[in-house]
Parts: structure tokens; sequence; C-alpha cells
């Protein structure tokens, strides 16, 4: 059986679009992976890819958007006029749709708002005003909250009602919340099902049920169901009021949404998520900030080595251990940066425990340094056959490695005190420090052992 290779999907793609069938484009759509499907849209110059979302019904536009990444649903929706907008947004979950309006440009996000219907044009803008990472960003308001005074007969004769609007509802409970909207108690739809029809739900409903606050952060989220094998969660106001549901599966992905994030920020991507269909201008400007600053970091680096030109040319093999010392010392400081991060996002470590972090990385830093230090001392002293020479390196490199690990474990929290993101600042002032501290340290006991070395 031949395999279809990626050019013959993106063309279909194509061709369905210029053919305008919406049934077969959104057939064509449904059996891809979201991979080939985002694949193929990028294939699509701007016109065409207006010309899918026109011609996609509403909720299969919406369907599509959930599969993409959201700096791509991003450009698909603000190709839209307002009006088809927001007909594809309201069929999205509450919580992707505010996710996607919340990252638009603000006027065009404004405008798409205006045509929605008042209430749920008010129910976006209040899950916009939370952040992202805390439960009431990411929580859904499609959910089943009834009065403890309901009967068994109204709730289901309110599922049958709004059949349509409840059937695309992730939800395996009903809740239930006085007048006031106070959560009092959680009601599973078994219990419902094989309930007589004239019992009141607050006799069903098992009562005080465990909920959390708007505003969790997500590694209390995280935390909560790692302990806990929930579909969800409900959450609520300061008041103890119903305000949504978070999922499981929502926390999961912004979970890894995050730690996605986290690695382009150390790797230089600061201004949020990159996909290569996005403008050239953008991503070069994105970008060359983050180059720019490196450049200054790495000629004061260079400078360290300008000062001691006269011994570098002396000893011209003190060149090929310069970079193995920085490169080493680097790793072990990014070690410490990660353990650093990790406990920082577990909240195991906080600006104040500084010390305390520093003493048990130096610690270890102390250890492998000798290690390291003894190790590339032999190598060096076999390779260049002057012992002394291996005591230069040997010595520079475990000094540094002491040195990274402390500046690798304390900068995170330094940063973080600051209110400066240690995701996108500490791998740049470790690299810079390790540089020049090694640097340093190599020509330096090579100018003052230079009689022993040449």
């Amino acid at each position: 059986m031949t395999e279809t290779r990626p050019a013959d999907a993106n063309d279909t793609l194509k061709q369905l679009v210029d053919e305008g069938g919406s049934e077969a484009l959104g057939d064509r759509i449904k059996a891809s992976s979201s991979a080939e499907t985002s694949r193929a849209i990028s294939e699509l110059d701007p016109d065409d890819q207006l010309r899918l979302m026109t011609l996609l019904r509403p909720e299969r536009a919406a369907a599509l958007l959930e599969e993409l990444p959201e700096a791509q649903a991003v450009q698909l929706i603000t190709r839209l006029t307002p009006m088809r907008a927001s007909a594809v947004l309201l069929e999205l979950p509450s919580n992707r749709s505010a996710d996607l309006l919340g990252s638009m440009d603000e006027a065009a996000a404004e405008a798409v708002l205006r045509t929605m219907a008042p209430d749920a044009a008010e129910d976006a803008r209040e899950l916009a005003r939370y952040p992202t990472d805390v439960a009431g960003g990411l929580m859904v308001r499609e959910h089943f909250a009834y009065p403890p005074t309901h009967t068994v007969a109204l709730v289901v004769e309110d599922f049958r009602l709004h059949a349509d609007r409840y059937r695309d509802y992730a939800v395996q409970y009903a809740y239930v919340a006085d007048r006031d909207g106070v959560l009092v108690g959680v009601l599973r739809l078994r219990d419902l099902l094989l309930a007589k029809l004239n019992q009141a739900i607050g006799d069903l409903m098992i009562r005080d049920p465990l909920s959390v606050p708007d505003d969790a952060t997500l590694d209390d989220l995280r935390d909560f169901f790692d302990r806990r094998h929930w579909f969800g969660v409900p959450v609520v106001d300061p008041g103890h009021r119903l305000v949504g549901v978070v999922r499981r599966a929502d926390v999961e992905k912004a979970w890894a949404d995050r730690t996605a994030s986290d690695y382009r920020k150390s790797q230089g991507i600061v201004g949020g998520e990159e996909l290569r269909s996005m403008p050239v201008l953008l991503r070069a400007r994105r970008r060359l900030g983050w180059l720019s600053i490196n450049i200054v970091l790495n000629l004061m680096a260079a400078g360290v080595i300008a000062l001691y030109q006269q011994t570098l040319a002396a000893v011209i093999a003190l060149a090929v251990f310069l970079p193995i010392i920085s490169d080493m010392s680097g790793c072990s400081g990014n070690q410490a940066v990660a353990v650093s991060m990790r406990e920082l996002a577990l909240g195991l470590a906080r600006p104040a425990d500084l010390l305390r972090v520093l003493r048990k990385e130096l610690a270890v830093g102390l250890m492998n340094g000798l290690a390291l230090g003894l190790l590339l001392a032999l190598a060096a002293w076999l390779w260049n056959g002057n012992p002394f020479f291996g005591v230069v390196v040997g010595t520079a490199l475990s000094i540094n490695t002491v040195v990274a690990v402390g500046v690798g474990g304390g900068v995170p929290l330094l940063l973080k005190r600051f209110g400066i993101d240690p995701a996108v600042a500490s791998g740049p002032i470790l690299t810079t420090v390790t540089d020049m501290c090694g640097f340093l340290l190599v020509l330096s006991f090579a100018s003052a052992m230079l009689p022993w070395l040449t």
C-alpha cells in the first residue's frame, strides 16, 4: 500500500478549498491527525486560510481550532470578520475561547465581543481577566448546577430540553448550589438516573465537596490531580460561589505548555509562541533582541582573553582547554539551574532560601569540581607532557565548577526575588559568569606560572 506523503495531504486540502466543498473539507480535516492538519494549513496562503475558515461550519471550524497550536489558531481567527469569529468562538469551550480572545489584538478582540450576546460577552471578559495559569483561567463555564430543592424530574427535564446545548459538555457530575450560588454539594449522574423522579437532589448529593479557589496556581492544581484520579474539580470564588470546573486534561495541557514555554525562553525565544508560519519580520525582531544582548555578554567574556593575549601566545596549548573549562563549568551550572527552577515550581524553594541553596550547591560543586579538575589535569599532563600545565587547567576547572554551581543555584532565586523570569535570564547570566571566570582563572594562573610552562 502506498503511503500518502505530507505534500499530497497539503495539495488535497488546497484543492478542496478551491472547490469550495464544505462537507468534503470538513470530512478531510476530521480524518487527518492534528499534526497533518496543522502542517497542511500552514502551507496555505492567507487568502486560502480565510476561505477555509469561511467554508467550514462554525462547529467544525471550532473543532479545527481546538486541534491547532494556540498561535496558529489565533492567526486563523483574526482573519475572519468579527461576526464570523464570534460564531466560531461560541462553539469552543469557554476557557479556549477566552484564551484566543486574550491572545488577539485588543481592538480586534473587542470587535468580536461586541457581536456576541451580552451574557456571553461578559462571561468571556470575566474569564479573560484571570491569569492563564490559575484555576479561573483554566476552568470551563460549561457545567450543570441546580438548587438543592430541584427534583430529579426537573433536572432530567432540563437535560432533555437543552440536549443540543449540553451535548458537548464534558462532565460527569452535576453540582448543587444554593440561591446565592454557593456550592453545597455534588451529584453523580449515575445516582441521578437511578433515583425516584420526585426525590429532591439535595437528598442525593454528596455534601461539602472538595473544590479549589479560583486563584489556585497551576502547581496547586497539578498537585491536586496527582493525588486524586478525578475528571475535574469545581472552582469557587472567595465567597465559595461556584464559578466553573477545572478539568484534569486542561491542567495537563497547561503544564505541558508551560514546560515548552520555559524551554523556549531558555533558548532565547522570549516573545511567546513562535511558528514559522508567522511573519518573518516579527520572528526576526523577537529573536534579535535576545541575540543582541548575547553579543554584549560574549564581548565581555572575550575581553578577558584580550587582557592575556601575551600569555595565550606564549602557551598556545591553553587555547585547546579554554572551551573545555567553559563548557564543563557551564554544564555543572545548568544542572544547578534546573534544580532551582524545579524547586521554585514546586514551592520547595523561595528567594529567602538563597543561603541554604548556596550551601548545598557549593558542597556538591566542591566534590564534583575536585573530581573533574583531577581528571582534566591528568589528561592535560598526558597530552602536553608538562605537569604544571595540568595543574593550571585542573585547578581552574575545579574552582570554576564551584563558582558555576553557586551561580546556577542562586541566580534563579535572585531573579525571582526581583520579579524577573528565571527561565529567561538564568542561562545568559550563568554563561557569561562561567566564561569570564573560567578564562580569568586559566590565564591568570598561567601568567603566574609562565616560567614553568614555557
